[in-house]
């Protein structure tokens, strides 16, 4: 009993310990200036094609976001994502929608359901399958959504929120985001590079 209760003690510490050395992973977040990560990593959009980013970024930049189909945060932004991909590419750049729920993969978060999902919404942009939630580790992105924006050199400009008012777009006092575009466009400083983004958790496998 003594050698069971040893072994299960173990057991546990080594669970621990493997749970929160991947949380302190997924958690360790791009920071402002840094080179967009995992560029060559190839991904399956909901049209069959396969991107990376490296393809997906243009002359003045790159905005990735992480979304997913159901989380009521994403549905409460998705209505500015194809007016972002307007202004997007009325500045030459790439924007591409991310999807990281691999624990949810075989239910909401299907590749049918993100067709599904792409379709009703009309989105503009591609919608890309992250397997096994690779890229949002690699960007420490923890949450739907989770905006990162890259300039002309492929380095982090802005991170966070779309804007401060999900609920209402209307009712938006800080654009964030097109605000940092802008900025980012004429050659300004961002302010504030950074928002504390606010959404359900990106939902991982170990």
């Amino acid at each position: 009993m003594q050698l069971l209760n040893t072994a299960m003690k173990a057991f546990l510490l080594a669970l621990v310990m493997t749970i929160t050395t991947w949380n302190a992973n997924a958690q360790e977040q791009v920071q402002i200036g840094d080179m967009i990560p995992m560029m060559s990593y190839k991904m399956t959009d909901i049209s069959g094609q396969q991107f990376n980013l490296r393809e997906l970024n243009k002359d003045n930049g790159l905005l990735v976001i992480f979304s997913c189909n159901t989380c009521p945060f994403v549905i409460q932004w998705e209505n500015r994502y194809n007016e972002l991909y307007d202004l997007c590419e009325a500045n030459n750049i790439g924007m591409v929608l991310v999807n990281s729920n691999e624990a949810k993969r075989d239910a909401d978060d299907s590749f049918e359901n993100m067709k599904a999902k792409s379709e009703k919404e009309e989105y503009k942009m591609p919608y890309v399958v992250d397997e096994k939630h690779q890229l949002a580790d690699a960007f420490g992105a923890t949450t739907t959504p989770h905006i990162f924006l890259f300039n002309r050199d492929a380095k982090l400009a802005y991170r966070g929120l779309i804007d401060d008012n999900g609920k209402d777009k209307n009712a938006v006092t800080e654009a964030y985001l097109k605000d940092a575009i802008s900025a980012m466009i004429n050659g300004e400083q961002i302010e504030p590079e950074v928002t504390k983004s606010i959404g359900c958790s990106i939902k991982r496998v170990l």
